[in-house]
């Protein structure tokens, strides 16, 4: 859990750096997401997170998704990488990034945990714990692609995912702190169990959460399961304005444990620095937020940092823009705009 702070000493905060690592897109290599990985421990970064992404479906490249991406009305029914793209999955990357890596924490954004069993993934978790001396992060969403959940053999549990994602916390957090532990729930039930390795972290690995836009039930699930993050995507400064004051306003009305100050705040954000400006509309998720020349990416972030933003994931492009190029992007993001950022 970060450490709370006054709302004054929250906006004097240096705002941080994390890379979403592009595992998913048309074509990659281990190499390319070496290389990748390697600046980011070189820069320092506060962490790395792989993307989960089970399968994409044929449909998809036709535009016949049921929902569109991530079910926000900005994006057509269909994914950015083809059916038939080279991608890898973000959850075997961790152990990896936990053995390339001696600084930066890791993670996945989001693990969509109706494709995983609870204790398993629980267990799991604490043993990549030790891989990496405690810089384990935990992202836990609810999904969203009915086409996936079929392919992940948990079609059923597409209409309760919600409450699988409530399940898994509460597994998660007992196998973490108890020598044994039993549950009895609808997606899980066990009597008294040991499962190993408890996390290093005390008294647990820090869990974000991601896709909740209800200030009134994320505040709930804030405080009820001391969650230490909330994780985005593209939003924008007037959108994450709203989002923050509204659940900083239901946080206050509970017992008074958690405020605002006690989350990281972050967003996954595409980005790429190009030499001529980009049209700076505001456009909902397709807004460029971190895609343009060098001062608007600054402007953007610091107005972002304005609103509460205090991690941006730097998502690389899908398609178009070779790794060389986001390695050099990301250095001058590191070397010189983010210095602007934090003195503004």
């Amino acid at each position: 859990m970060l450490a709370t702070t006054t709302k004054g000493e929250a906006a004097m905060a240096d705002m941080k750096l994390a890379l979403y690592l592009p595992n998913f897109r048309d074509h990659v290599t281990v190499k390319e997401l070496e290389d990748l990985t390697d600046l980011a421990e070189e820069l320092e970064f506060d962490s790395i997170w792989t993307l989960d992404r089970i399968v994409v479906p044929e449909a998809s490249d036709r535009g016949e998704l049921q929902y569109p991406f991530g079910m926000m009305q900005e994006f057509p029914k269909q994914l950015p990488v083809s059916a038939r793209g080279q991608w890898y999955q973000g959850w075997p990357l961790i152990p990896w990034l936990a053995a390339k890596t001696e600084k930066c924490r890791i993670g996945m954004s989001i693990t969509d945990t109706p494709y995983r069993a609870p204790g398993v993934f629980a267990a799991e978790i604490a043993t990549v714990d030790h891989l990496s001396n405690g810089r384990v992060n935990v992202g836990i969403g609810s999904g969203w692609m009915p086409e996936e959940f079929a392919a992940a053999s948990a079609a059923d549990v597409f209409p309760k995912r919600h409450k699988h994602v409530r399940e898994t916390i509460e597994i998660c957090q007992g196998i973490w702190t108890n020598e044994l532990f039993e549950y009895h729930g609808e997606f899980a039930d066990f009597e008294p169990c040991g499962f190993g390795h408890k996390p290093l972290q005390d008294p647990h690995p820090p869990i974000f959460m991601s896709g909740l836009r209800n200030p009134e039930i994320s505040a709930k699930r804030v405080a009820k399961y001391n969650l230490s993050g909330w994780i985005g995507i593209q939003d924008t400064p007037e959108e994450l304005t709203e989002w923050t004051s509204a659940i900083g306003d239901e946080l206050a009305k509970l017992d008074g444990s958690h405020t605002l100050d006690d989350l990281e705040i972050s967003s996954m954000c595409w980005f790429v620095i190009t030499d001529e400006p980009t049209d700076q509309t505001r456009n909902g998720k397709l807004t460029n937020l971190l895609s343009g020349t060098a001062d608007q990416i600054t402007q953007n972030l610091i107005d972002l940092k304005a609103a509460g933003m205090t991690m941006p994931l730097i998502w690389p492009p899908f398609a178009d823009v070779p790794t060389s190029k986001t390695l050099e992007d990301l250095r001058q993001l590191n070397d010189e705009i983010l210095p602007q950022v934090n003195a503004a």
